[in-house]
């Protein structure tokens, strides 16, 4: 693979070659008789909604979430876009400028070559002829979700609402439609919670290697099309400051740059007012970012309490303050019971289509989700879509099979809290971000609670007899004997055993649902 640095040896300013960049150039004129000058602050205009909640730290962690999103467990994401259209999954719009990357080699061979066919082209290719938000949230609320995210924008700088300010985005080219508004329309109506994400934090560097070029024949040395000043508003100015793949590269030092994230950002949150923000990252670019997460959760103040929940990472440049905003968990889980709301983001494929990924099947899904639950977190489930809009049949098939299970377990899952421990069985997830997959057991079970009743909820399919260690009479986790034991979807009560060592529970021939069963257990008083 060609290095993308190797651009600063072949033509770019001196100083740019140093590494120092627009900034560093800056500073070093202002260097004068061994004299150093230090920069200006930037003079950043951040309006805020009034309300309780200022652009600190301290000020951000007096946060706390609202009870809809503790309540709600499962959420589903459109992380949906131009990028679908070749057909190749996430990052397309960068890798396709990386010669030795198979998305370079397949843009080659599709539309041409980078330097007349660039991503701008893309664009227009996406239609979504087949885009329909109401048909599809009748699918999302059967499968049990109570929240729906849409994107808003993606590391390729496509806004997918109507941009008061950027003239890329979807109501003025491509599929000339207000996604965001009509997937807010399209949750709203059902009862959803409505969020939006956004990746344009990262995208300034994400974008660097839309300025290269060929570092060989027969195209060595002509520009791809993100060198041309003409499309500067798409992939930015970027030629000195690339992301490297490692933390302090992800987000940009430079402050106009800043400024225009708060501006677009500030307008999807007064043009949508969601009830759920992500950024793909920690808080970006300190006292810019958390202003703009003051101004949601202010506009979210309702009876004196925030509605508005914000996401982000403690992974990536930025800040994290744990108490500020829900932890987001990229493919992974949080080991244990945390004390606060958290949240874990995957997909059931590639984050945009690609023919060559292989589909999370529902017991991954279900399974993966339960053992979330138990230990006080959601799932917010990017479930993948053509680019026309439509569903790929993995898609179809997992939410049906969603649907099915959660018409007769979601008493298990919506609504709840966790319980003491979060569980029990030989397999207990790795804890942190991308890490996932675990091959779980029947014997693998969680626990949720609601009011004085326990579910334990297997994660895969028993037969004959569940043990559940946690509720022996010497476990020590319940000082109350267990009075009864449902099986949901089952008509009548089960028969049960509570020994020093377990409690046994006996099953019946056939299962209401498939994948995982839930249990819920009445105490004595």
């Amino acid at each position: 693979m060609v290095d993308i640095n190797k651009r600063n040896l072949l033509g770019m300013p001196l100083v740019a070659a140093l590494g120092l960049g627009v900034a560093g150039a800056a500073s070093a004129a202002a260097q004068t008789d061994g004299e150093c000058k230090p920069a200006p602050a930037p003079d950043y205009q951040l309006p805020i909604a009034p309300g309780p909640f200022k652009p600190t730290a301290a000020s951000l962690e007096t946060y706390q979430a609202p009870d809809w999103f503790r309540n709600a467990k499962f959420g589903i994401w459109a992380h949906w876009g131009p990028q679908a259209v070749p057909r190749q999954g996430d990052w397309y719009a960068r890798f396709m400028y990386v010669p030795g990357h198979p998305d370079y080699d397949h843009h080659l061979k599709t539309y041409g070559h980078p330097s007349q066919f660039g991503y701008k082209d893309i664009i227009p290719l996406w239609t979504a002829e087949k885009f329909d938000p109401e048909a599809l949230m009748d699918k999302y609320v059967a499968a049990g979700a109570k929240y729906f995210v849409s994107m808003g924008v993606h590391h390729d700088n496509f806004d997918l609402w109507n941009s008061k300010t950027h003239r890329w985005n979807a109501v003025a080219m491509g599929p000339k439609r207000d996604v965001v508004g009509e997937w807010a329309r399209a949750a709203r109506k059902r009862g959803l919670r409505f969020g939006v994400s956004e990746h344009l934090g990262a995208s300034h560097n994400w974008w660097y290697p839309s300025h290269l070029y060929d570092q060989f024949w027969p195209k060595l040395g002509v520009n791809y099309d993100g060198a041309d000043p003409k499309y500067a508003d798409l992939y930015h100015h970027n030629t000195d400051e690339p992301y490297k793949g490692d933390a302090a590269t992800w987000y940009t030092t430079d402050p106009a740059y800043h400024q225009m994230w708060f501006n677009r950002i500030h307008d999807l949150v007064d043009s949508y007012k969601p009830d759920l923000l992500y950024s793909d990252g920690g808080i970006p670019f300190g006292v810019v970012g958390r202003s703009l997460v003051a101004h949601l959760y202010n506009q979210s103040v309702e009876a004196g309490r925030v509605q508005a929940v914000y996401n982000c990472k403690a992974l990536g440049s930025g800040e994290f303050y744990p108490d500020a905003c829900v932890q987001d968990v990229e493919r992974g889980v949080l080991k244990g019971i945390n004390p606060l709301p958290w949240q874990t983001d995957t997909s059931n494929g590639d984050w945009f289509y690609s023919d060559n990924f292989t589909y999370k099947t529902a017991p991954e899904v279900i399974h993966m989700l339960t053992d979330i639950v138990s230990k006080n977190g959601n799932l917010l489930l990017n479930v993948v879509l053509y680019a026309d809009g439509s569903l790929p049949p993995e898609s179809q098939t997992l939410l049906d099979e969603l649907a099915a299970w959660m018409k007769v377990n979601a008493e298990a899952i919506h609504d709840t809290r966790p319980w003491v421990i979060y569980g029990e069985g030989p397999t207990e997830a790795a804890g942190g971000a991308f890490h996932e997959g675990d091959d779980y057991t029947p014997q693998d079970i969680r626990f949720t609670t609601k009011g004085s009743d326990l579910y334990a909820i297997t994660l895969g399919e028993a037969s004959g007899r569940v043990s559940i260690a946690a509720l022996g009479r010497k476990a020590g986790h319940e000082k109350r004997a267990v009075r009864s034991v449902h099986l949901l979807g089952a008509d009548k009560p089960l028969k049960f055993r509570q020994t020093d060592a377990a409690l046994q529970i006996d099953l019946p021939a056939s299962l209401p649902t498939r994948h995982s069963s839930a249990f819920k257990i009445s105490f004595k008083a």
